[in-house]
């Protein structure tokens, strides 16, 4: 499928052009663009590839709630796909989802153990747990300060 226009909303180029668009934006900082060219991809085929990067923009673009649907689905579909699970604990332990983000983290690190930046998420995620816990604090969500109790 071949799109010459861009005035329709619709890229120009095909899906592999549009592909390497929102590749090279999200290379190159601009998450927010990529998020929108992948999502439009998404549209048109939703393989493995186009919702990691979309995944990944998401995420970069601090759109979390948006990248745990996405990543989810992704896990749905590869779970075998260590950096989905990466992807999608890091995502829900910036939403203070920590005992589900505890658990992809690990699933990562168990399928790449080499990877030095599963262990060093999964350890910081654990560690924020056994803390809340110690200190008899809710282990997911915000924590009230003090004035507000």
């Amino acid at each position: 499928m071949a799109v010459s226009s861009f005035s329709d909303g619709i890229p120009s180029g095909n899906e592999y052009d549009w592909y390497k668009r929102a590749y090279d934006l999200l290379e190159s900082g601009d998450s927010a663009a990529s998020a929108i060219l992948f999502q439009r991809l998404r549209e048109v085929e939703a393989s493995p590839s186009v919702l990691e990067g979309l995944g990944r923009a998401l995420f970069d673009a601090k759109q979390y709630d948006q990248a745990v649907v996405v990543l989810s689905e992704l896990v749905e579909i590869s779970p075998d796909n260590d950096y989905a699970h990466f992807a999608l604990g890091l995502s829900m332990w910036r939403l203070q989802r920590f005992v589900p983000a505890r658990d992809h983290l690990a699933m990562a690190f168990v399928m790449k153990p080499h990877r030095s930046e599963y262990g060093s998420a999964l350890s910081q995620v654990k560690s924020t747990l056994r803390h809340r816990m110690e200190q008899g604090m809710p282990v997911e969500g915000p924590i009230a300060r003090q004035d507000e109790l």
